[in-house]
């Protein structure tokens, strides 16, 4: 109860904190903000070129939606992938960061990753903005599932979050932590169906001579379902499956949960550790 009367209490600290995050984003750069949006569409553009030219890839076609192309397929997929590294990689050293702050004075250190994940869904939406205005001009009536998807905004934000706290924590005594995070999500991206589909996942499939419900045990890994749900709603213009968002919301709030817990083991050691 305590911990929920100082965050009560700090939500202009919260408010103040999001925006020096937005501010400095982009600060003293020529292009500012437009850079959110830009990064994104190059992404876009180069895995583009490098899988659908060289490697012949092909985007299923929407169902019902019936919309067939690659990069926009890409883009529903790569833009949570984006939001949540950017969260997660942003977070890595906020607390550092703000060593000389955190002696000074007493706050809800949690404050400082989520204001930094705060900052990043701006980006995203303004991301999924302009995503929703390029599908409205393909066809794509997008518009009724809006809330769907600012529904899934929320819980991947939540997700985010949870690793975020856990992650910027570890960096601080533990400083391997921000290169072991960087090799995981590499692997992580490769193994989540940002580039490809699903359906080229086999169904099973034999390992050490074990026969393996492949896509079974692949369809548990959070971002893909994050990245599905995402297309479901963008792509195909169909609601996810019930299952499918009771999963991401249980897994982003046991996330979260966790993530708060241990941030709140270490918190008291923060400043001695800085």
């Amino acid at each position: 109860m305590t911990s929920l009367a100082d965050y009560r209490e700090s939500r202009e600290l919260l408010t103040h904190l999001t925006l020096r995050e937005l501010r400095g984003k982009y600060k003293r750069s020529t292009l500012g903000w437009a850079w959110s949006l830009l990064n994104p569409l190059s992404t876009m553009l180069i895995f583009t070129i490098v899988f659908r030219v060289f490697f012949r890839a092909e985007a299923p076609e929407g169902s019902p939606s019936g919309l067939s192309s690659f990069a926009l397929f890409l883009l529903c997929g790569l833009l949570p992938w984006n939001f949540l590294t950017n969260s997660v990689f942003g977070s890595l050293g906020t607390v550092i960061g703000n060593a000389s702050l955190i002696r000074k004075t007493y706050f809800p250190r949690e404050l400082l990753v989520v204001s930094q994940v705060a900052s990043w869904i701006v980006s995203f939406l303004l991301e999924l903005s302009l995503l929703a205005v390029i599908l409205l001009i393909v066809g794509n009536m997008v518009l009724p599932l809006v809330p769907v998807v600012l529904a899934l905004v929320v819980v991947l934000a939540l997700f985010a979050t949870g690793l975020s706290l856990a992650l910027s924590v570890f960096n601080v005594f533990f400083r391997d932590v921000q290169h072991f995070v960087g090799i995981f999500f590499q692997a992580w991206f490769y193994l989540s169906p940002i580039v490809y589909s699903v359906d080229l996942v086999p169904e099973r499939h034999a390992i050490f001579g074990t026969d393996v419900p492949l896509r079974a045990i692949y369809k548990w890994n959070p971002m893909a379902a994050f990245a599905e749900a995402f297309r479901d709603c963008l792509y195909h213009l169909r609601l996810p499956s019930l299952s499918t968002f009771a999963y991401l919301v249980t897994i982003a709030v046991a996330t979260f949960l966790l993530g708060l817990f241990i941030f709140g083991r270490f918190e008291g050691r923060l400043a001695e550790e800085l």
